[in-house]
């Protein structure tokens, strides 16, 4: 089903298209609700803005930042959005997704450190407060490339995410996740260690710890029931926890809570109606996880951008057209996001995927905020696009359609290639296809 590319030129236009589709896009004209100040736990975020982990791919082999990883954080510590979610950061070398994945190790925790630094330094000196900042701690698991070629580590043969079925040999052992889960806790002491306010025990996007949530035909300790499909995720958790020592130091997670795939191979779906959102298991995850660990927050996402990107990423732009129209992606993940928030009302939640909507994107922000959908915004593309937009919004109350996000999906393909990822419209000196 192909649809025209984004052609709104007002407000209004955008509100009777999504009326005609019966998408939820609750549209603010007023902005402010992005400016008021977000309690997470014992640090406070100036406003409800978050840059979204948008990988870069340009760490050095080593792991630690490289050259144009320090250029984008200084260009998001200078935007000023309340939080900073740092882009992933492998747990164990073979977990990296790619050569240039960034990997936190004794060797390097010194030049995280000056990073968290510099981006406190700079969004004091140019916004008058310095973010939040949380470090997302990954294992990539089926999508791994140390050496720079797929070498997966798949928790359950998946064929929809499989072309050819992958040799058995891929699949994990139990003593492998074991190793896996304890892996944190190393990660975690470095993290604290780096300056860091809190980590991500990254659970989103198909990556190893999401792909387990829907390992229904996975035998073992790890398959099957509720309890074992969480275990390695709240085992993670423990492992993090043990190795705390800053006491304001939280933990949280960028969590699936609907992969987009039919039952057996899909979390958060109903399993007599295919691809319908069920989202029961999803509010009970996370309720245990805010019980047991004590999360001041949890960022909310869906789909896998591998397979079903516009699950997670609406667009009009690329070779993969999706059987919907984008803004009926962008309803139900604003949908999915709003339940989770009334699930919960006493855990802030962060909200993902508006930089679809261009120049109106902080409208939509802002309409969620305001009545209670979300208590956060998080934006990754857009943040690739004009990190700029933050003091838009603030002095203008409206985002420059001339620096926005396109979602033509030319930052994913770079990423895929394993090259430094970046705005190949807005940012084109620095990166090109």
């Amino acid at each position: 089903m192909q649809h025209a590319t984004f052609h709104y030129p007002t407000i209004g236009v955008l509100k009777q298209e999504a009326e005609k589709l019966h998408a939820f896009l609750p549209l603010s004209s007023d902005t402010s609700a992005l400016f008021q100040p977000l309690t997470l736990g014992t640090h406070t975020a100036d406003n409800r803005i978050a840059f979204q982990p948008m990988e870069g791919t340009d760490g050095t082999e080593g792991g630690a930042p490289g050259e144009y990883t320090i250029r984008r954080y200084h260009r998001f510590a200078k935007a000023g959005p309340g939080l900073i979610w740092f882009e992933a950061v492998a747990t164990v070398p073979e977990g990296r997704a790619s050569v240039h994945q960034l990997f936190l190790s004794e060797k390097n925790v010194s030049a995280f450190h000056r990073l968290t630094d510099e981006i406190r330094e700079i969004s004091l000196r140019e916004n008058g407060y310095a973010p939040v900042i949380v470090m997302q701690a990954t294992n990539s698991g089926r999508y791994s490339k140390p050496h720079g070629f797929p070498e997966p580590m798949i928790a359950y043969s998946c064929p929809p995410l499989e072309d050819t079925p992958l040799p058995s040999g891929r699949t994990v052992s139990d003593d492998d996740l074991k190793r896996f889960e304890e892996a944190y806790a190393q990660t975690a002491r470095l993290c604290q260690q780096a300056g860091f306010d809190g980590m991500d025990v990254k659970c989103c996007h198909r990556y190893l710890a999401c792909e387990l949530l829907s390992a229904y035909t996975r035998p073992g300790r790890y398959g099957g029931c509720f309890e074992n499909r969480t275990r390695f995720l709240k085992n993670c958790y423990r492992a993090a926890k043990s190795a705390i020592r800053d006491s304001g130091f939280f933990l949280t997670s960028r969590m699936n809570i609907y992969d987009g795939f039919p039952y057996p191979f899909g979390f958060g779906v109903n399993e007599q109606d295919g691809l319908k959102p069920d989202l029961r298991e999803a509010i009970r995850l996370i309720s245990e996880l805010k019980a047991e660990f004590q999360l001041p927050l949890i960022n909310v996402t869906m789909g896998n951008p591998y397979k079903n990107p516009h699950v997670n990423r609406p667009y009009d732009h690329g070779n993969y057209v999706p059987d919907e129209h984008p803004l009926e992606g962008e309803s139900r993940m604003m949908y999915g996001v709003s339940e989770i928030q009334h699930a919960m009302p006493e855990l802030p939640v962060l909200g993902s995927a508006f930089s679809y909507l261009r120049q109106y994107a902080g409208n939509l922000a802002a309409g969620m905020v305001k009545e209670g959908h979300c208590a956060m915004a998080g934006f990754g593309r857009m943040a690739f696009a004009d990190p700029d937009f933050v003091h838009e919004l603030r002095e203008q109350g409206q985002i420059d359609p001339r620096h926005v996000c396109i979602t033509c999906g030319g930052c994913a393909a770079l990423l895929r290639a394993g090259t430094p990822a970046g705005c190949i419209v807005r940012d084109r000196e620095v990166y090109h296809l």
